[in-house]
């Protein structure tokens, strides 16, 4: 079994930063991907940014320039940080991460966390 859990959401003012940490463990041989996807009101879940172990995928036009992921080498951590943050970033927010599977190659199964709840005032 694999277990993901975020930390350091909470309340933050509009144009303030927020950083959100995830720490995975478990059955995990090996780490294709790690990232972040949210649910914010009244919109789809989106992912925000992936980090491959080719590079990053940034995927959320409206935080391009204001959120940065990272992510330490080895470990199967991953950070977010988050800057200039704006009302409608509020929501929860969830950790990913991407496994393979060992007997269909190329194959993955993604895991999340149980998220963290992300709230941004005006």
């Amino acid at each position: 079994q694999v277990q993901v859990v975020e930390y350091g959401g909470g309340l933050v003012q509009a144009g303030g930063s927020l950083t959100l940490s995830c720490s995975a463990s478990g059955n995990i041989p090996s780490v294709e991907a790690m990232g972040w996807d949210r649910q914010t009101p009244g919109k789809q879940r989106e992912v925000i940014e992936i980090i491959t172990n080719d590079g990053i995928t940034n995927y959320a036009d409206d935080v391009k320039g204001r959120f940065t992921i990272s992510r330490e080498n080895g470990k199967y951590t991953v950070d977010l940080q988050m800057a200039s943050l704006k009302v409608e970033d509020t929501g929860v927010y969830f950790c990913i991460i991407d496994l393979p599977i060992a007997t269909v190659p190329g194959a993955r199964v993604r895991h999340w966390g149980q998220g963290t709840q992300v709230t941004v005032s005006s």
